[in-house]
């Protein structure tokens, strides 16, 4: 063990061995170099105590006994700073997750010099010039005698008298009590009466500073057994709403309904009321995150996929965190960057919004020029301030309402404000003035009519028309620019025209004006559809590769029949080879289809917008007289249908692959459901919609009968019902209701699928069970569930494994939505190898009892998806 004064003397050496001339003594040289590499060799102390007599310094560290968590020193991302903190062992959590740190505002610069120690009963931080960086603070009383610090499995560092038991002893200190951004199993949110504690996590500044962020979350001062979050420990912008014993969750909170992987607890007597929370499963690693982003967290590791699952995050939706950009800064729910600066303004920090910390805001790129002097509403006098509007904003809340003659008036007023920074109309005779930073600024989804036209003040180089010679220089300067612009801009348009005519008459000689005019035709169609698709029309943000049909003819070989891969109820589908050698898959919309228009534009605007290695990736389209044409990237080994249900071919779907092509389809579906640009419930999801790459890997297709929600939504009705019949959820086939539960149900059957081998549309020739569900569960009830996994794969699968999967379906197939897991929850199911499981009812539709026909329904329409052939069929030749 090093003291601390022998790493001082380590770290020196370390600085020697750096500066070395090399033209010393080669063997000199060489053995300093041997001691040089050993001591930047990480060390760790190999106990999970520090003790009066010990140090920590340097590279060191110290390991919990179980080897769950260490403690030492740690640089956030590119820093040049260092903390001391506790993080999990790398042998549990491959990516370095920091889960407290000691230093939070002072960090050090060199961890060599600087030393972690037991001094007069504290365990303390010592900087490289001995100056005190950090401490527990207990009062000399409370600590007479010897102390020693401890790292308990639970991620906790206690402080404990020397000799006493860890786990049986009170502690003098913990880190428990002290939390930073991040709250453990078996740590405690509340507050103690007695010690007048109370326990606030609070973020991160970003994701490469510790220091205290804006965010926090703590209990309710004022007894309401409730948890807000605040801004800058003032302003509360969420809270859970009361705890409710007989649920056990709080009101506001409906994800903790989910309680078979939590098990939280509300405690409230007279000496102190706390929130905690245990795992049902030891072996699960999760965590709990105040974020910088200003939301709360709960995540699960996925060692399968080496990263952090979100389970759930309150508030839902990122705009409605307090002031999250900052002065002048706009929240933008569907953009794929949450802030952005107002215009005329650029971030003041670019390095924080970099990493996505946008607190700081946004400062003016040119300065305000006027204020104070009076301004008239006639053309004499102009003021150099302007003014930018900014459709479709929501208002901030520092407005003062001004009555007005008319509209015209409330510019002048804002200018004759020195404090005044935008202005918006209330009605014809009022007026909303802004004054100072503009905060919690949101750019609003169009279609939403609750957002106003905001005037936001900016600097300008208009000149002031004032009187005197100062004005009159000014005139004369004005008079002679505009004249000498007005010259330049006349012989340049000349020029122009002369120019474009010779062009002009170029083309025509070429036949090329009859091209370019089909061209800007084409064009303009493609606009025309994408501002009129599914989502009710607006902006058009969605930039696709527009080809030309000649250039598609040419790849499919004028569509030939040797070139088409598959059909379904909007048209063909074809294999194309594109300039480069790049093999795609090109689905043409059929003229005779019954289908297919409305789907066409629904999917050309989607799936534009969505990224994600298990979704489809569109590269392009054509709309060029009466086509209209989708291009994908190309999948060589077809539908996952092909391989499934086809006798010959399923021997190549080991369990191997069935297992990650059901993980890969579940990480799809979650994406669109919670983390895409758009909040999107497929209503089509099957076998012969899920097609594999050349590595087998499953991406989702075919969002052509796919729906937009807002963020906040959860549920909506529908009189068309779509979709593909035994994949669709008894609400929604009855009733047309339908919500994100309505996708879980159509991932459960097509998991039944998958570990069966078996079609659920071949049941309906069964008197004795309507589906697949039913006949899996008649099997399971009678305790054959083996019985139920495809015979290819069951005597080489993993039994466990199949079984959870086959209880997982069964979960996500019930009558009731509510019974149904979140897509979230299904991924922590699959990929924890001992999560248990809650009990499952008897699934939906698994007799004629639960069942109802769908055409019984006189309320909806059905479209219905023909599951005897493949949609979306890249078919490799």
């Amino acid at each position: 063990m090093f003291n601390s004064s022998t790493i001082q003397h380590l770290g020196c050496l370390q600085k020697f061995c750096a500066s070395m001339d090399t033209k010393s003594n080669p063997k000199f040289v060489f053995n300093i170099l041997l001691l040089c590499l050993f001591l930047k060799c990480h060390i760790s102390l190999a106990a999970d105590t520090i003790s009066a007599d010990q140090s920590l310094s340097g590279d060191q560290t110290i390991v919990s006994a179980g080897g769950v968590f260490e403690l030492g020193f740690f640089k956030p991302g590119n820093s040049s700073k260092y903390y001391i903190g506790i993080w999990y062992s790398k042998k549990l959590v491959s990516m370095r997750t920091i889960v407290w740190v000691a230093n939070r505002k002072t960090p050090v610069s060199d961890t060599f010099s600087s030393v972690l120690r037991i001094s007069d009963g504290n365990l303390v931080l010592f900087s490289e010039s001995e100056t005190l960086v950090w401490s527990t603070n207990l009062v000399s009383a409370t600590t007479s005698g010897s102390a020693q610090a401890v790292l308990l499995d639970s991620g906790n560092l206690v402080l404990r008298a020397d000799g006493s038991n860890a786990n049986t002893s009170e502690p003098l200190w913990q880190s428990f009590d002290h939390p930073a951004h991040t709250w453990l199993p078996g740590g405690r949110l509340g507050f103690n009466t007695v010690t007048n504690r109370t326990q606030i996590m609070t973020s991160w500044k970003s994701s490469e500073d510790p220091a205290p962020g804006l965010f926090s979350l703590e209990i309710d001062p004022n007894g309401s057994n409730a948890y807000l979050i605040l801004w800058n420990r003032s302003r509360q912008y969420w809270t859970s709403g009361p705890w409710d014993e007989s649920s056990r969750t709080f009101s506001f909170v409906p994800e903790m309904r989910l309680n078979y992987i939590y098990n939280y607890t509300y405690v409230t007597n007279k000496n102190e009321s706390y929130f905690t929370y245990s795992l049902y499963n030891p072996e699960t690693i999760s965590r709990f995150l105040m974020h910088s982003s200003g939301q709360i967290q709960q995540l699960t590791w996925l060692e399968n996929s080496g990263q952090w699952n979100l389970f759930w995050n309150q508030p839902r939706k990122q705009c409605e965190v307090y002031d999250l950009c900052g002065a002048f800064g706009s929240c933008n729910e569907v953009s794929a960057v949450a802030c952005n600066c107002l215009t005329g303004f650029e971030p003041k920090s670019q390095n924080e919004w970099d990493l996505q910390a946008y607190s700081s805001g946004c400062s003016r790129i040119t300065n305000l020029q006027y204020c104070g002097t009076a301004v008239s509403t006639s053309a004499k006098y102009r003021a150099p301030d302007g003014f930018q509007e900014i459709h479709n904003m929501s208002l901030p809340q520092n407005k003062q309402s001004v009555v007005v003659g008319n509209i015209s008036e409330c510019g002048p007023i804002c200018l004759n404000n020195c404090s005044c920074t935008a202005y918006a109309y209330e009605s014809s005779t009022r007026c909303s003035i802004l004054t100072g930073d503009l905060l919690d600024l949101q750019q609003l989804a169009t279609g939403d009519r609750s957002g106003t036209t905001l005037y936001i003040r900016l600097g300008s180089a208009l000149p002031l028309l004032e009187s005197g010679n100062a004005n009159k220089r000014s005139l004369v300067i004005a008079l002679v620019s505009g004249t000498a612009g007005l010259l330049t801009i006349t012989f340049g348009y000349f020029l122009w025209k002369k120019t474009r005519g010779k062009e002009r008459e170029r083309r025509r000689k070429n036949g090329e004006t009859k091209t370019l005019e089909k061209e800007r035709k084409h064009r303009k169609r493609y606009d025309e559809i994408l501002s009129n698709v599914a989502d009710g029309g607006g902006m058009n943000d969605t930039e696709l590769p527009l080809f030309s049909l000649q250039s598609v003819l040419a790849a499919t070989n004028n569509f030939s029949e040797a070139n088409k891969v598959g059909e379904g109820g909007f048209g063909p589908v074809y294999k194309g080879i594109l300039p480069g050698n790049q093999e795609v898959a090109i689905k043409r919309l059929s003229k005779k289809s019954g289908q297919g228009h409305q789907e066409f534009m629904n999917e050309l605007k989607l799936i534009a917008k969505l990224q994600h290695t298990n979704l489809v990736r569109l590269l392009g389209c054509c709309i060029e007289e009466e086509e209209l044409i989708l291009i994908y990237e190309f999948m060589p080994n077809r539908s996952l249908d092909k391989f499934l249900f086809d006798p010959s071919e399923k021997f190549e779907l080991d369990w191997g692959k069935r297992f990650r092509i059901i993980e890969g389809i579940a990480q799809g579906i979650l994406y669109i459901h919670k983390y895409s640009r758009l909040k999107i419930i497929h209503r089509d999801l099957k076998a012969s919609n899920v097609l594999l790459d050349g590595a087998m890997n499953p991406k989702i297709s075919d969002f052509g009968m796919a729906k937009i929600f807002e963020i906040n939504q959860t549920e909506a009705n529908t009189n068309r019902v779509v979709g593909t019949y035994g994949y669709m959820s008894p609400e929604y086939a009855r009733y047309g209701h339908f919500s994100e539960k309505l996708d879980v149900f159509s991932f459960g059957v097509l998991l039944l699928e998958i570990v069966s081998g078996k079609k659920n549309a071949a049941f309906h020739r069964f008197e004795h069970s309507l589906t697949l569900a039913g006949w899996a569960w008649e099997l399971w009830r009678e305790g054959r569930g083996m019985e139920v996994i495809d015979a290819s794969v069951r005597e080489t699968c993993q039994p466990d494994e199949a079984l959870k999967c086959i209880q997982v379906g069964f979960l996500c197939v019930q009558e009731d939505p509510a019974d149904r897991p979140t897509m979230s929850s299904v991924i922590l199911m699959l990929a924890n190898e001992a999560t248990s499981l809650p009990p499952s009812k008897e699934p939906a539709f698994s007799t004629h009892r639960n069942s109802v026909a769908v055409s019984s329904s006189p309320q909806t329409t059905p479209i219905i998806s023909n599951n005897a052939v493949t949609i979306s069929l890249p078919e490799g030749r």
